[in-house]
């Protein structure tokens, strides 16, 4: 069924596919500034990184004294995913690396995310990973719970008709690395370095034991990988 030792591949999306993570926070840093609350890129992106914008309604409100409305949502979805379709790129090797994943296990891939489902396929379909992921996109916004909780992770697993703890998760955030080892699955951290990526650090401190720092070198690590 599969040349790697798992089941299924199943992928976060923003910071692992695709860049996406300074284009959003740089639309978030500009909004909640005009709510009154200023924030550098690194402070906003510190506090945001893996988690949605909806979920954090109470802190903007303590900090702002503006409660987060349907409204404002749509507004702050709308401005981000015109900054997307403009600016967008992938992350480096994750092109090619999803390609031999998907290669090497007939398929038996999915992205699920904490985003919304029309940003994920707005990104996979900017940078030409729609095919490899089609009918196999989760949402967060769409289970009980959105991560750290494992609910999509484990709807995917699922959708896919394998047990949860068969399969790897790729995550580049301690929130979504949660979210995988709460699932049961063995989590690779992909922590290149810099802004927008939690560090190799915060990965091992709560538990993450698989690292790397390449997409492109994904498939010989997962191949790598022993129980």
């Amino acid at each position: 069924m599969t040349d790697l030792p798992f089941d299924a591949i199943l992928f976060d999306c923003d910071g692992v596919l695709v860049d996406s993570e300074p284009i959003t926070h740089g639309v978030l840093v500009q909004m909640l500034g005009e709510l009154g609350w200023q924030l550098s890129h690194e402070e906003c992106m510190a506090i945001f990184v893996g988690k949605a914008v909806k979920d954090e309604a109470a802190l903007i409100e303590a900090r702002t004294g503006f409660r987060i409305t349907p409204e404002w949502l749509k507004s702050f979805w709308a401005r981000r995913n015109e900054a997307l379709e403009r600016d967008l790129l992938a992350v480096p090797g994750a092109v090619e690396g999803v390609r031999a994943v998907h290669a090497a296990t007939g398929g038996r891939i999915a992205c699920a995310s904490g985003a919304d489902r029309h940003k994920v396929e707005l990104q996979l379909a900017k940078v030409g990973l729609s095919a490899l992921f089609e009918g196999r996109v989760f949402s967060g916004h769409e289970t009980p719970r959105s991560k750290p909780w494992p609910d999509v992770y484990l709807a995917a697993a699922l959708a896919l008709g394998v047990d949860a703890q068969r399969c790897a998760v790729v995550e580049d955030s301690v929130t979504g690395a949660m979210a995988g080892l709460r699932a049961g699955a063995t989590v690779f951290g992909y922590c290149p370095g810099g802004p927008g990526h939690s560090s190799a650090q915060a990965m091992r401190e709560i538990g993450v034991q698989h690292l790397f720092s390449d997409m492109a070198q994904l498939p010989a690590v997962l191949a790598a990988w022993r129980p």
